[in-house]
């Protein structure tokens, strides 16, 4: 069983040789504009222009609660858009993070980096403006990636 590696930095931009592949979470909503998705866009217009299209046409396809998409970026790099938080703003009915749900797209991630022989790359995910508790996320990724020999980095951005 793998173990997961955490550096300082930015997620992305992976360490490391051979294909990756960047996860991150997304809200349930369509609605993208705030945390780490701010990077991507700087990086790649194609995972949000793929996202707005994969909600808009929700109606024909697998969006929700559990889904990933996956969007090749580089000839060697890949972005999983994980739809993992219902709604965008804490209130009463508690924060928009959902575990089952992270739970349901990490393994979809599981199988895709499979499939691509990738390490997979983050940042906390589920545990900025989703609210979500690392402590409860670390097990998921854990059970679904690194148990099946597959290697995660997670990054924490800044100094």
């Amino acid at each position: 069983m793998s173990e997961i590696t955490y550096v300082r930095g930015d997620a992305t931009v992976p360490f490391g040789k051979g294909t990756k592949l960047i996860a991150h979470v997304c809200n349930d909503l369509g609605g993208w504009g705030k945390g780490f998705v701010v990077a991507v866009s700087r990086r790649w217009p194609g995972p949000e222009q793929a996202y707005r299209r994969w909600h808009r046409e929700r109606a024909k396809n697998d969006f929700g609660l559990g889904a990933a998409q996956f969007v090749q970026v580089g000839p060697l790099l890949w972005l999983a858009n994980m739809i993992g938080q219902h709604g965008m703003r804490t209130g009463s009915k508690g924060v928009p993070v959902r575990y089952e749900a992270i739970d349901a797209a990490l393994s979809k991630l599981a199988d895709k980096a499979a499939e691509l022989d990738a390490s997979v790359h983050m940042p906390r995910i589920g545990c900025g403006l989703a609210g979500g508790k690392w402590s409860r996320v670390e097990p998921l990724i854990a059970g679904r990636l690194t148990a099946r020999g597959i290697a995660v980095t997670v990054y924490d951005f800044g100094d």
